[in-house]
Formats: structure tokens, sequence, C-alpha cells
């Protein structure tokens, strides 16, 4: 299947770190989190303490490693990072705990993916900076506990529900990014026009934040393919002429939708007359894995007003109808 270019996703260039800010002076968007971690930073160096260990939750591509980074470097301390996923056993864990030193950060995404008995590790050391492991085989195993330093976890979730409640418990500091507003967007593409080198008029990034769904990530990657097109079939300026030619050849329309959107949408309209429908069945009639839809697809449908969820399944809006041009049966 073709890669999406709207997708919240990371892909592999967007982990292009000049683009990323290093600070929150220059991180933009979700004040309060910012001002708040300022506070948070602070008073734990002032303290000559380990700042509380973190937990970043909501949609994927609103800046969640990237404020992982600038809490690290805020604190003037190295940085380790891991996925849920690549935790698959008690020795993973245990040999990441084991590489760090005192003030570092843990950065660990997607940590509602860390199956529950590996949890159970991840608690003392977070509570009482320790590590309990047993070593030997069955029958000559021996428990053997190891002092921790002092260090920051920071942990990012999509899922913030797919967590435990012990695990939750243990976060300090709590907090929810939401979509940016587009004045927000329009100043990351304009700081990532600056940082990359590539001129774009106010007039063509406003319009670009407009068709970004409220996503630093989305914005920036849609930036790097107008850019080509700038480079190509004009002077290397972006302006709204190439950025409508672009993302017309990109399927990115006015609000950001593309043919994935439409087919969704279409899909629950034409299949199942709008609704209601459960997840499971639209996964199967657009060939779509249903965590996937969820976790990707739905938020923006489900944040403009597309798409809404109910007890028995999803429906589409009447704006959906008038938007797609579809009289409503």
């Amino acid at each position: 299947m073709e890669e999406r270019i709207v997708t919240n996703i990371e892909l592999d260039e967007d982990k292009e770190k000049s683009i990323r800010p290093t600070s929150l002076d220059d991180y933009i968007g979700q004040k309060e989190i910012k001002e708040n971690l300022r506070i948070f930073i602070k008073s734990s160096i002032m303290r000559s303490e380990s700042l509380d260990h973190i937990l970043l939750y909501g949609p994927p591509g609103l800046g969640k490693t990237t404020l992982a980074y600038i809490i690290a470097n805020e604190l003037g301390s190295n940085i380790k990072t891991a996925s849920g996923p690549s935790i698959e056993k008690a020795g993973d864990l245990a040999a990441i705990l084991s590489t760090l030193e005192e003030g570092d950060v843990l950065f660990i995404d997607e940590i509602h993916r860390i199956p529950r008995y590996i949890e159970e590790i991840l608690y003392p050391a977070m509570e009482d900076y320790s590590l309990d492991i047993i070593v030997g085989s069955e029958g000559s195993s021996r428990n053997i506990k190891i002092n921790l330093p002092h260090f920051t976890l920071v942990g990012a979730t999509t899922r913030a529900g797919d967590l435990s409640s012990p695990l939750r418990d243990r976060f300090g500091i709590i907090s929810k990014l939401n979509y940016y507003t587009e004045e927000e967007l329009y100043k990351i593409v304009k700081r990532t026009s600056r940082v990359l080198n590539t001129p774009i008029t106010d007039d063509a990034a406003r319009e670009l934040a407009r068709r970004s769904r409220g996503t630093p990530r989305i914005a920036n990657r849609l930036f790097k393919r107008i850019r080509d097109f700038a480079l190509v079939e004009g002077d290397g300026i972006i302006d709204e002429n190439i950025l409508t030619l672009a993302l017309g050849k990109l399927k990115v329309d006015k609000l950001g939708l593309d043919e994935t959107d439409y087919n969704l949408l279409l899909a629950i309209i034409e299949k199942f007359n709008g609704g209601p429908v459960g997840l499971e069945a639209i996964a199967s009639s657009i060939g779509e894995e249903a965590s996937t839809i969820e976790d990707v697809y739905e938020p923006y449908l489900l944040q403009q007003g597309y798409l809404k969820r109910t007890a028995r399944g999803r429906i589409v809006t009447d704006q959906t109808y008038e938007y797609l041009g579809i009289d409503k049966k």
C-alpha cells in the first residue's frame, strides 16, 4: 500500500533532527505544558534532585519525542531511548536501566505496549531506584537487587487508557498534548522554512497550516514535499501557486483530507448506509487494520466532526454528506 503523506505515524524522514527545536523557548505550541515543565525543571535543578517521572500522551505527531529531548537538554542531562514493543523480556529492561547514569532521562515511546509482567520490574525502578532481577536457571535461581542512579522516566503514549493504573500512578507529571491551532502551525512552518533555507510566502504558510491536520509532523513532511515542487517546477520559493500544485498532485485537499480519509468515509456511507457500524467491519471493508483506523485515521476525523463514535458503532455526520456533496438518504 502506498505510504500516506498525511499520516501522523513517524516515517524515517521525520527523524531529521535539524528541524526539531532543542529548548522550551524554541518549542511552539502546548503553552500550558511548556510553562509547567519550565517550573518543574527549574525547581528540580534548584533542589538538586531528579525531575519527577513524566507521562506525555496524545495523538501521534504532536511533539512528545521532541519534548522528551528538550527536557533532557533543559536539565543538562543525557537521554537514553527505547520503545515499548522492543522491551520483550525482563533482560531487555534490565539492560536499559543498567546503562543509566545519575540524572539521566530515559525516554520510552509507546510505553503502553510494555508487557504487564515487565511493568512490575519497572515499578521499583521508578519508585525506589532499584532493580530486582532473578538470575540462574530454575531450581538454582536467586534474586539480585541492584541500586540504580536517580533518573527521570519520560513515557509517551497515544493510548493513555491502555496503561495499567499502577504504572500510571507512578508518574508525578502527566500531560496531554492537544492538536495545534492554525496560528501555531503557521509559526512552525515559518520556522521550518528558515531552518531548511527554503523561502515560503506568508499566504502559502497559512494555507499549509490549514491543511496540516493540526499536526506539526504532517506540516513539516508536507513542507519537504512542496519544497521539491518549488525547486523543480518553480524558482525555489514556495508560494500559493506552487503549494496548490503540489498538494493537488499529492491529493491533499483544503482540509488536509486525503484519499484514505475519503475511502473511509465513503465506505461507511455506501456500504453501511452512514452507520452505525463496528470498527472491525470498517477495517475489513477498506482492507486496513482496526488499530490503525482507531489510532491514525479516526482522531482527526472525529475532531473535525466528520465522524462520531456511538455505543452502536461509527457514524458519519451531516457535515460529511455536505462536504462530500452526497445527498443523505
